[in-house]
């Protein structure tokens, strides 16, 4: 396990998020990152002219992510402490990348939690804002069918290499662009 975690930062997790969209001088929300796993390799590909968004509800997972940052030398990386809410603390139209990884438990296609996650989503993306979920634990085309209705059209699936509780193992994720307004196709 920590031979895998070893690997994906050493450049296995770049070159996945490089192909799936992520580039140098981007915005990037990593909604519901834990302790960083894919924060650590997107930090590194928008470098010092972009930032990425560390948001979660586990202040431990968050200590541990800006721990492994300082060692990384990364200064790109802002931390967002939350108690769960949906609401997310940045500005309208401000960010080019949104990473929903393997947050689905929590935020099931049934649950009305989700439809609120994708409109507060929605509202912080830029235009042609490139979203990314990971569906683990999840019925893709249910999720799919939810996050289309909130705005969003598929782009692509992206597969490869991913870590999944911290463990490299072959997977995909689908990529969404968001729609000018809400009811273009």
């Amino acid at each position: 396990m920590k031979d895998d975690l070893e690997r994906w930062l050493g450049g296995i997790g770049e070159r996945f998020l490089r192909k799936v969209g992520i580039r140098r001088g981007q915005v990037v929300l990593d909604f519901g990152c834990g302790s960083g796993n894919y924060v650590i390799p997107a930090a590194k590909i928008v470098g010092c002219e972009g930032i990425v968004y560390a948001l979660d509800k586990d202040a431990r997972s968050l200590d541990k992510l800006m721990k492994r940052a300082k060692l990384e030398g990364l200064k790109n990386i802002r931390r967002m402490d939350t108690s769960g809410e949906v609401k997310i603390r940045l500005g309208d139209n401000s960010v080019d990348v949104v990473l929903l990884y393997d947050i689905f438990w929590y935020f099931p296609p049934w649950d009305s939690k989700l439809i609120e996650l994708l409109a507060e989503i929605y509202r912080i993306s830029k235009p042609e804002a490139l979203i990314s979920i990971l569906p683990k634990h999840v019925d893709s085309d249910m999720l799919k069918d939810k996050v289309e209705e909130s705005g969003f059209k598929l782009k692509d699936k992206i597969s490869g290499i991913i870590i999944h509780s911290g463990m490299l193992e072959e997977g995909y994720v689908l990529n969404f662009i968001k729609r000018h307004s809400l009811h273009s196709t």
